[in-house]
């Protein structure tokens, strides 16, 4: 089953979950904000997206731009990267979709199609 990690005041997030029920995937909702991904979880997803970790953060989120995030990422490790989503799930792109074969970040509704359908 998909873990769908999400936040109910994001626009985004209401439209894939629209999406997921829309199409009868079955799925597990948590709140990015109280119960962020695990560091496993985040690996995953930092490897998937090719160990670039700019992909995996809320670049538009207030977190961000008030931590200077857009200056300190090059900077970082993977693990520093990783323990400061685990961290904050206000800095984690949204929606974070994770199973067993699955792996998204955001919601572009033609790349879900080809994931999920």
């Amino acid at each position: 089953m998909l873990k769908v990690y999400q936040y109910d005041n994001c626009g985004t997030c209401r439209k894939a979950m629209r999406f997921l029920e829309d199409n009868g995937i079955e799925f597990s909702k948590l709140d990015i904000r109280e119960s962020p991904p695990s560091k496993s979880e985040i690996r995953r997803m930092l490897d998937h997206m090719g160990k670039e970790p700019r992909r995996l953060f809320n670049t538009s989120g207030r977190d961000y731009r008030s931590m200077n995030m857009k200056d300190k990422l090059e900077g970082m490790s993977d693990d520093d990267v990783i323990d400061l989503l685990g961290s904050n799930g206000n800095l984690i792109r949204r929606p974070f979709v994770i199973g067993k074969d699955v792996m998204l970040i955001g919601f572009l509704q033609e790349v879900w199609e080809a994931k999920l359908l």
